[in-house]
């Protein structure tokens, strides 16, 4: 193995959550005002921490989002990933793979800690990370592009950036990885390959079933 850490991103790279709560997304922001396509969502917001949503919103509209609006957001989402969400294709197979050659992993999400477990327990990844493995957005205050969230992650984990391998499916977050000095593997399953090359991925792939070959 190449890398002393591999990190990896949580929503469209171990939980396959990114379709159901961009629909949510933009149904809930054209519900208030601001009309909101699921294409606009993915474009604006795949990736992010909540702030950009209201800080979006804030810029475009000069409205703020309603009090209450994280909270309401998140039951919706909470809700439909209790009937609806599973794990990617493929995840268990690479976790495994990584546990055999002895890798060390973790996840960092621009999600909260709450959903980072709420999907992991719906869907069986809570046995592969316990909470030394999982550092979310919550813990730095600036969430993906900044750098903070994965650096954090390497540290706390005591690898060095160098030493680190970023799995990340959307722009922002392979611009975070970037600016901390990390090795990025694009996750193309729902992100076209030239959007995911144009942020600076270091290599693509688009079937999780190939990451471990690609990390040695």
């Amino acid at each position: 193995m190449r890398y002393d850490l591999v990190i990896f991103d949580n929503d469209g790279v171990l939980v396959d959550s990114e379709p159901i709560s961009n629909r949510i997304l933009a149904e809930y922001l054209t519900e208030l005002g601001h009309p909101t396509t699921y294409e606009d969502s993915l474009r604006d917001y795949m990736g992010g921490a909540n702030h950009r949503i209201h800080d979006l919103v804030f810029q475009r509209s000069g409205q703020r989002l309603p009090e209450g609006f994280d909270d309401r957001y998140h039951a919706r989402v909470f809700a439909a990933f209790e009937r609806e969400l599973d794990r990617v294709a493929g995840v268990t197979e690479v976790l495994e793979k990584l546990t055999a050659y002895g890798s060390t992993y973790c996840v960092a999400s621009s999600g909260s800690h709450e959903r980072i477990r709420v999907g992991h327990r719906k869907t069986g990844l809570d046995r592969w990370f316990d909470d030394g493995r999982i550092f979310s957005s919550q813990d730095v205050g600036r969430g993906k592009p900044a750098p903070d969230l994965f650096l954090h992650a390497a540290s706390r984990m005591g690898v060095a950036p160098g030493r680190c391998a970023v799995v990340e499916d959307s722009p922002l977050g392979v611009q975070a990885a970037l600016a901390a000095g990390m090795d990025v593997f694009g996750f193309t399953a729902m992100t076209p390959s030239e959007q995911l090359s144009e942020a600076g991925a270091n290599k693509l792939f688009g079937n999780m079933a190939d990451l471990p070959d690609l990390l040695l």
